[in-house]
């Protein structure tokens, strides 16, 4: 769905993006991360054609950009750098100001549509009021559903939840999952690991405008080698363990012991009683820590580091 070969933009001498080979296949809900100044917008503006790439290639469902623009954007929703509206039109004007805009839209159930679009990101279709009056979620909502709007194969969304309650991320986070479920690929931009975690299926790491994680999100989450066990007594699972736990919180215990049967068979025979065992996995967080470390040795003392790739993608 959306391919990029050595992508980079300069300004000036500063290198914002550097040689990123994005890989987002259909059906993806693929989590763009990265710091604030990474250069992830500066990678969500080059793919609409909104800026030009100083180097490198860019290919959109199968077509190249910016050169395909025609024919590529009206099946491309995006949201970038928080959405536009005229302030004294209400959301629902706005969007029929859009929508008669598109070429090739449908006249027939026009109305419908809006009021369908504003009710699945939480607006009011009836509400009159001028968007000069709406909080900052309400324009973020209004502008998912501008991005929703002519039902899109591809979603771009750059920091969809920015100025939400939780409440209202918790709406995105199902509509993404409905979005998926119905074959919409979705590209969202940002920093925020939690977002990110709870509702991509694939994941790409920008450090320093380089792509330095690019994998499944199943994958990268992958065992540790260690066993997280619960416990009440974790004074006697210890004095059983010879030493090998690594971590204790409360009644929790981290194992280095990767054998779940063994170990529960030992610790049960011992007396210990046992409420939950599971092979520790990597948190995303962890996972981003890590490879941005990497790619700091990496920007020190090498030229140009590949994205890693940490199992089968």
């Amino acid at each position: 769905m959306i391919r990029t070969h050595e992508l980079t933009k300069r300004f000036g001498r500063v290198t914002a993006v550097d040689r990123v080979d994005l890989d987002v296949r259909e059906g993806d809900v693929y989590g763009f991360l990265g710091a604030n100044g990474s250069g992830k917008t500066t990678t969500v503006r080059m793919l609409l054609g909104l800026v030009l790439a100083t180097s490198g290639t860019i290919e959109v469902m199968g077509r190249p950009m910016p050169r395909s623009g025609r024919s590529v954007l009206p099946q491309v929703g995006a949201l970038v750098e928080g959405p536009a509206a005229y302030p004294h039109l209400s959301g629902r004007a706005n969007l029929a100001l859009l929508e008669a805009a598109g070429r090739g839209t449908r006249r027939r159930g026009r109305r419908q549509r809006i009021a369908e679009t504003l009710a699945q990101v939480g607006l009011d279709p009836d509400d009159r009021r001028g968007v000069r009056t709406y909080s900052l979620g309400m324009r973020q909502r209004l502008g998912l559903a501008a991005a929703l709007l002519r039902r899109p194969r591809l979603l771009v969304l750059d920091e969809p939840t920015n100025g939400l309650d939780p409440h209202g991320i918790h709406e995105v986070r199902d509509l993404l999952a409905e979005l998926r479920a119905g074959g919409t690929t979705v590209f969202l931009s940002s920093h925020l690991l939690a977002e990110v975690e709870q509702v991509c299926s694939r994941v790409g790491v920008l450090d320093q405008g380089r792509l330095v994680v690019q994998d499944q999100l199943d994958a990268l989450r992958g065992p540790t080698g260690r066993t997280v066990v619960h416990t009440p007594d974790t004074d006697l699972a210890r004095s059983l363990l010879d030493g090998r736990e690594s971590a204790t919180s409360g009644q929790r215990l981290v194992v280095s012991d990767p054998d779940v049967p063994h170990l529960v068979h030992r610790l049960v025979a011992g007396g210990v009683r046992v409420h939950e065992v599971a092979p520790e996995r990597r948190t995303l967080e962890q996972v981003v820590l890590q490879a941005s470390a990497g790619a700091g040795d990496r920007h020190a003392g090498a030229a140009s580091p590949p994205a890693v790739e940490s199992g089968a993608s």
